[in-house]
């Protein structure tokens, strides 16, 4: 699969603050690429000079492999985290609206139906919830038929039950095969839905690949995890080194059926057991030391 996308040697600084420093990388053409990082990253940035909002102070992006030309924001789609729209419009009237700003739009219902949009089409845009809006600014970023979709944050502020909704989207315009770039602080947004991932940090790149990937060469084991009233020996006798935390005695592991085959060995009770595979969040913290939000 070709790369649509390619960013070189990018810098963007600030005065004496270096915000993007020297970063290089490509996205393939029908894929979701995260851009993640604690506040700070550069990331913002970064998305911000790739989409031609603000200059580079020095480096060369790549689109389809050539520069980025004047018909390079007619191609994208941004989903911005915060947009103001009219209250006196209804959904439909605003999706007509911007429709009538491109040359070659989309079939606006075509782009109701995959927002799932159509109960609420003729909602004032000031009656709808967090999720109902969320889906409108999805509907609104994909209205000019964009090869390249940006998604900043999309998800921040939503129930889990909006969040999940707002993935099965991401997955059916994946599947049409535009090409995404995801900003989020969700790891598990970004584990479900992005087929690539760069971390950034101190404007940096400092890790790079498929979540499994990432996953496989900054974490290792896995924890077993058991109440510790189910332990009937004493914990001087516990064949494992353990870590206590709230009445759970944490076991990490790279062997979990040697693991699990000794725990039986000593007759202890398994039923309440929990077995924690390593995740993003672990990668990301692994790597940064912080917080998904500092």
């Amino acid at each position: 699969m070709p790369d649509l996308l390619e960013i070189k040697n990018l810098v963007k600084k600030y005065k004496e603050v270096v915000a993007v420093d020297d970063i290089s990388f490509s996205i393939r053409k029908g894929t979701c690429f995260g851009l993640l990082g604690p506040n700070g990253a550069g990331k913002t940035t970064t998305i911000e000079v790739i989409e031609n909002i603000i200059p580079p102070t020095s480096g060369e992006i790549l689109y389809k492999g050539k520069q980025r030309l004047s018909s390079f924001k007619q191609e994208v789609g941004i989903q911005f985290q915060q947009t103001a729209l009219l209250s006196s419009l209804t959904l439909r009237e605003t999706l007509i609206t911007f429709k009538n700003l491109y040359n070659d739009p989309a079939d606006i219902e075509e782009i109701i139906d995959i927002c799932n949009l159509r109960e609420i089409q003729k909602r004032l845009n000031d009656k709808i919830s967090g999720g109902q809006k969320q889906r409108l600014m999805l509907a609104l970023a994909m209205i000019n038929k964009p090869e390249l979709l940006f998604l900043d944050e999309p998800s921040t502020g939503l129930d889990p039950q909006a969040r999940r909704n707002l993935w099965s989207i991401v997955q059916k315009i994946k599947e049409k095969g535009n090409t995404i770039i995801l900003t989020t602080h969700y790891m598990e947004e970004a584990q479900h839905l992005c087929d690539e991932i760069a971390i950034m940090d101190n404007g940096k790149i400092i890790a790079r690949g498929t979540p499994h990937q990432l996953i496989k060469e900054h974490c290792e084991g896995v924890t077993v995890i058991l109440p510790k009233n189910s332990i009937k020996i004493p914990l001087s006798q516990f064949p494992f080194r353990f870590r206590e935390i709230n009445g759970r005695l944490e076991i990490r592991t790279n062997d979990i059926n040697s693991c699990l085959n000794r725990l039986l060995s000593e007759h202890i009770d398994l039923t309440e057991m929990i077995v924690r595979s390593p995740n993003l969040e672990n990668v990301f913290l692994n790597l940064t030391g912080k917080q998904l939000r500092d």
